[in-house]
């Protein structure tokens, strides 16, 4: 589907419009919510006035959407280090410090202005002009595997999988201390913080905001005054890795957000030029949406992050 287009189809279970919606499209609620303010929005031959409207099951719906807005945001050469690319999707491997879309503060030089010269245009439009392709992001200063969207065929089906947590995301991280025990599961409710609305934070388990996040954490290797860890990741939540670790006590060496750096490592941190986080999107895995295939992908860990280990383990 693209702008331009009309969705047709019949809402899979009851409840609040914008929800249902989003579970029967591949469309964000926000971006719903936004077409039944435009009135653009049809359920069982009304117009829909309210995203917060109830809605049964089975109700037949229809959304017209608007024609695409010129896009600003400019295709620029880029180096990308693509790992896979077919008609439908491509994987890259990102670098640390490159921003994955345009925004305030960050309007060229992204993996989007270099997806934009790569693809010619040829990327799913489902996520916005901004977004074009972007189906899940990692932070601009962690590094590794991303997946994109060419065609809206593969936008819906590989959001569906990131929805019901299919996806395979395996992290490397170097943390501080020694997680004990070495390896268990953190579950939490992540949402954005009171006191600073750009970082995210542990939520009390009944807080009605925020989603449910689940990470799985195995230490690798016992380094000095840090550690080597794995990060499997049940959940994609913004941030998840860097506030879960935090918050068992154990933050990313170079996190510049989320924790201190142990006071015997900033001298090697000083020495490497490191300065981020040191947070690796190692592994991606998923079902291809169109063709059916098991897709399997790995990244070695940047030069950055293994000179840091290399040097720690000393």
């Amino acid at each position: 589907m693209s702008d331009g287009e009309i969705i047709t189809g019949t809402i899979a279970t009851a409840g609040r419009l914008d929800k249902a919606l989003a579970q029967s499209t591949a469309l964000s609620r926000e971006r719903i919510k936004t077409l039944i303010a435009d009135g653009v929005v049809i359920v069982a031959g009304q117009t829909a006035a309210s995203a917060s409207a109830k809605v049964a099951a089975g109700s037949d719906f229809r959304i017209a959407l608007p024609p695409p807005e010129p896009l600003d945001t400019e295709p620029q050469d880029i180096p990308l280090d693509i790992v896979f690319e077919d008609e439908h999707l491509l994987v890259v491997d990102k670098p640390a410090g490159m921003v994955v879309h345009p925004a305030a503060g960050n309007r060229d030089g992204t993996l989007v202005n270099a997806l934009l010269h790569h693809c010619r245009g040829q990327l799913s439009g489902i996520n916005g002009v901004e977004r074009p392709g972007i189906v899940h992001r990692i932070d601009k200063d962690t590094s590794g595997l991303l997946v994109v969207a060419k065609s809206d065929a593969a936008h819906e089906g590989l959001a569906k999988q990131f929805a019901d947590h299919s996806i395979h995301r395996r992290y490397l991280a170097v943390c501080a201390g020694h997680p004990n025990p070495q390896e268990g599961t953190i579950r939490t409710r992540l949402g954005r913080s009171d006191a600073d609305r750009k970082k995210m934070t542990v939520l009390p388990d009944d807080s009605k905001r925020g989603k449910h996040a689940v990470t799985h954490y195995k230490l690798l290797k016992r380094l000095a005054h840090c550690a080597l860890i794995e990060c499997r990741l049940e959940t994609g939540r913004t941030h998840q890795v860097r506030v879960h670790c935090a918050s068992i006590g154990h933050p990313l060496i170079g996190d510049p957000v989320y924790g201190r750096t142990p006071a015997p490592i900033r001298p090697l941190l000083k020495e490497l030029g490191f300065a981020r986080q040191a947070l690796h999107a190692a592994e991606l895995g998923f079902i291809h949406p169109v063709n059916g295939e098991r897709l399997e992908f790995r990244a070695e860990l940047p030069s950055d992050m293994q000179e840091l280990i290399d040097e720690s383990a000393r």
